[in-house]
């Protein structure tokens, strides 16, 4: 994992976005913040799992699913498996080390 800063290609409205194999922070602030960087660490993880092309390919997919059936941007965002699984566990630090292959798909 390697960090960068950028406010140019974090979308508006977010502090943080994985882009294999960086995390895209707005701020250098935000690097202290455990938290938001394990939330961008768990889709890292998901990334791979899905050789990074598909995790995009399915994140864009489940995204318009979701804003169709929702009719609320920020509502499909949060319905995403990948958002669900990084939200529900962004805690939890040490949710990487025991986190079982593919268990995003528990969040479908």
């Amino acid at each position: 994992m390697v960090i960068v800063f950028s406010k140019y290609l974090v979308p508006k409205g977010y502090v943080g976005i994985a882009l294999f194999p960086f995390v895209v922070l707005r701020h250098k602030g935000f690097k202290a913040d455990t938290v938001l960087v394990n939330h961008e660490r768990i889709h890292l993880r998901q990334q791979l799992e899905f050789l990074v092309v598909f995790f995009y390919l399915w994140y864009g997919v489940e995204f318009l699913y979701r804003l169709i059936k929702h009719k609320n941007r920020r509502l499909a965002y949060r319905h995403i498996s990948f958002e669900r699984e990084a939200y529900t566990h962004e805690n939890d630090l040490d949710y990487l080390r025991t986190r079982p292959f593919w268990r995003v798909l528990r969040y479908l």
